[in-house]
């Protein structure tokens, strides 16, 4: 048995979310967002390199020592799978590992609106799921996915690096492809894509302007295409897909986008004060007529008052989902104002609740 199992397994008793191993320091866990020191005795670089190898392939110990740093996805059978990231730091070797449930939970057991269920049977079109990085993204697409699966009759192509939740066909035929793996890039994956017949496509991430292009692409000739982005609010991941081209392009790219975008799901987590667990608060934008004009005439700036009137279609703004976990008492009034937008909201709902008790 690999030495490491024995953090693989801690990490998943406490419920923690990943596990940090680094030269020079004790093993941490990250339980509910914090970090927590195991009782162990400091890494050194040479027993820690022995460690990791141990269940690293020869390939990506390869690429790790002619780059300095490298992911790829590992399963301990019975436990989990983990997302893995390797990478030299001043002190020697250091590795991250995120926990991938074996169980796909659904969008109702996440607590997560319908809404999202739906976003799962659009025929065609372009869905986002955005926010910083472990905000439970893949997560949520994930649910959405595992949704399209069980209640369509269609082929699921998914292109990550790496393939982190695993989905068994179901309704749907399911093809996972990994970058590094299975195909040279994201960019290559999708180009051979649109000749493998899919109704479903998800882009683990949207990182460069040539990825983003054949995205669109792909969304505007009759597929659902899924993807994130590491962006902060709804408005702000139009604007960045955008800018992300040169200027002379930028009109035809807002044109494509508003032909094709159907939603943007931004989420941010917070700890959860009711019981050990996090929550995610989301932020909703639907493409509705109206949104799409306002892509199309560059007036993206307005996309907040749509998100503010735009209930009735399943919109909702973030700070309004903070208030309601505000008022229901399942996050801290600290942390709400943190990750606030209108600060000056969410304290009147802090001080409603107070007012209340």
């Amino acid at each position: 048995m690999a030495q490491i199992n024995a953090f693989f397994n801690m990490l998943h008793e406490y419920g923690g979310s990943d596990l940090h191993l680094a030269s020079g320091s004790q093993p941490l866990l990250r339980l509910r967002g914090q970090l927590t020191r195991v009782k162990f005795k400091t890494l050194e670089h040479e027993e820690l390199k022995a460690m990791l190898y141990e269940i690293t392939p020869e390939a990506k110990i390869k690429q790790f020592e002619e780059t300095g740093d490298v992911d790829f996805a590992h399963e301990l059978p019975g436990v989990a799978r983990y997302r893995v990231n390797f990478f030299m730091q001043h002190r020697g070797i250091a590795a991250v590992f995120r926990e991938i449930p074996q169980n796909i939970l659904s969008v109702e057991q996440l607590g997560l609106p319908p809404r999202l269920s739906e976003l799962a049977m659009l025929n065609k079109g372009l869905v986002l799921v955005t926010g910083p990085t472990g905000s439970g993204k893949s997560t949520t697409l994930a649910a959405i996915i595992d949704h399209a699966n069980k209640n369509r009759r269609d082929h699921i192509l998914t292109i990550e690096d790496p393939i982190e939740f695993v989905h068994k066909p179901q309704g749907c035929l399911v093809n996972q492809r990994e970058v590094g793996r299975d195909t040279a890039s994201f960019k290559a994956a999708l180009r051979g894509a649109l000749r493998e017949d899919p109704d479903i496509i998800l882009v683990g991430e949207m990182r460069d302007l040539e990825t983003i292009q054949l995205a669109l692409e792909a969304a505007e000739t009759g597929h659902l295409v899924f993807s994130t982005l590491h962006t902060q609010s709804a408005h702000k991941t139009v604007d960045r897909i955008i800018e992300v081209f040169p200027e002379e392009a930028q009109a035809q790219v807002r044109a494509s986008l508003a032909e094709s975008l159907r939603a943007v799901v931004s989420q941010t987590l917070f700890k959860r004060m009711d019981k050990p667990a996090r929550v995610a608060a989301l932020e909703i934008l639907i493409g509705i007529p109206s949104v799409r004009n306002l892509i199309r005439e560059s007036k993206t700036h307005q996309l907040p008052g749509v998100l503010q009137t735009g209930r009735d279609y399943g919109m909702q703004t973030l700070d309004d989902e903070i208030c309601r976990l505000v008022r229901e008492g399942v996050i801290d009034p600290r942390d709400a104002l943190v990750q606030a937008q209108d600060k000056a909201k969410v304290q009147s709902a802090i001080d409603g609740r107070e007012d209340g008790r």
